[in-house]
């Protein structure tokens, strides 16, 4: 920032503190944006949050009325057409066969703007089979997408990217070719940003976010309208049980798996690995949503007046869910996570379904999705499928 910017801000901020006050210039006016940025007015702001449509403060008593209202709300929220009857067209390319499956890159029309190439991984033998639609973080890396999920056949240089994500995160597994083994077909795409719809840079994140919203829509809302046509496409698929889906995810992949069973029928199930939070919570001095950016592919604008994080998850009950989080993961306070877990436990538990939701902390981990995480989750999917 030069002096001349920096002159600029300052006086802007002493201006907007003045106008709070009442006026002219008062001496020793407080900044009138603080930690985060922050207004400093945010406690009031958090405090007029009452969550009014979440099961229990909406009037609405029964579950399937409310279920039916809280996805509506949603819905309207995300900016971007509901009904896009777009043919998928798949085009089928790069396939190969391993000793576990037969991989193939596909590319389909999640909306009538863009084609989109993912990885689908096919277990030998006789289907239909279980499947996973597998969402992968977002992890301020962009050049790989589904490669973080998938290891990738057909790419050296992204394999080389690949492993070293799945070394950090994963245990040195590729998640997707774990479930494969498992016996499920799996599909992972990439979303807008990432892979072969990228790479995008971190810093041109909010400026994306913001010309989406001057023309109308919304970079969230694409994702959850693409993640919900995605879950469609793989259910839709003969070599897949269409009752036996799930949606898997990490990070920002976890947001977007149990977002996918609040939106889509198709879904049975959903595990979310480290994302999963209060709102109220999460919005505090430090926490890393308060720098934008990346928090645009997770910001409905206005939602919050309507519902929190946990009740939109909770469209979802009574379907099998599954939540894990990190004790030490810095992203996600514990006190928003015990919040949000103890909402998402109330909602099961007035379905008579609390057996159907399995949620916990491992204390002794950050924001990672090991290998004993993922045979929890597994096998996990293997009951509840």
């Amino acid at each position: 920032m030069d002096a001349h910017d920096a002159l600029g801000r300052r006086t802007f901020v002493a201006g907007a503190s003045a106008a709070l006050l009442g006026g002219g210039a008062v001496s020793g006016a407080q900044a009138a944006v603080v930690d985060g940025p922050l207004p400093d007015f945010h406690p009031a702001l958090k405090d007029a949050l009452t969550f009014p449509g979440a099961w229990g403060r909406s009037p609405i008593r029964d579950h399937r009325a409310w279920r039916r209202a809280a996805r509506a709300t949603v819905e309207e929220h995300l900016l971007v057409e509901r009904q896009d009857r777009t043919p998928y067209a798949p085009e089928f390319t790069g396939r190969s066969r391993t000793r576990d499956c037969t991989r193939e890159l596909v590319t389909v029309s999640l909306t009538r703007y863009e084609r989109v190439r993912g990885a689908l991984l096919t277990p030998h033998g006789r289907g239909p089979f279980p499947a996973v639609l597998l969402l992968h973080d977002h992890g301020a890396r962009f050049d790989i997408g589904k490669e973080k999920l998938v290891r990738p056949w057909y790419d050296d240089t992204r394999l080389a990217s690949a492993r070293a994500w799945a070394d950090k995160y994963f245990s040195g597994r590729f998640v997707g070719d774990e479930l494969t083994r498992r016996g499920y077909v799996v599909l992972c795409l990439d979303a807008l940003g990432w892979g072969d719809r990228g790479p995008l840079a971190y810093e041109q994140q909010q400026a994306l976010a913001a010309n989406f919203y001057n023309l109308g829509s919304s970079l969230a809302g694409l994702m959850a309208r693409e993640d919900q046509r995605a879950a469609a496409f793989l259910a839709g698929l003969g070599r897949v049980d269409a009752r036996r889906v799930a949606a898997v995810g990490f990070s920002m992949g976890a947001y977007r798996a149990w977002q996918t069973a609040a939106l889509s029928d198709h879904v049975a199930a959903a595990a979310s690995v480290c994302w999963m939070t209060g709102l109220k919570e999460m919005m505090v001095p430090g926490n890393n949503t308060l720098r934008g950016q990346s928090a645009y592919f997770m910001l409905h604008p206005g939602l919050s007046r309507h519902l929190d994080i946990p009740d939109v998850a909770s469209i979802a009950a009574p379907s099998p869910m599954l939540f894990f989080d990190g004790g030490r993961d810095t992203l996600f306070p514990a006190e928003g996570v015990r919040v949000a877990y103890d909402k998402l436990q109330a909602v099961w538990r007035s379905h008579h379904a609390e057996e159907r939701i399995r949620m916990k902390t491992w204390p002794e981990l950050g924001h990672v999705f090991t290998d004993q995480m993922q045979d929890e989750v597994f096998n996990w999917l293997d009951d509840v499928l």
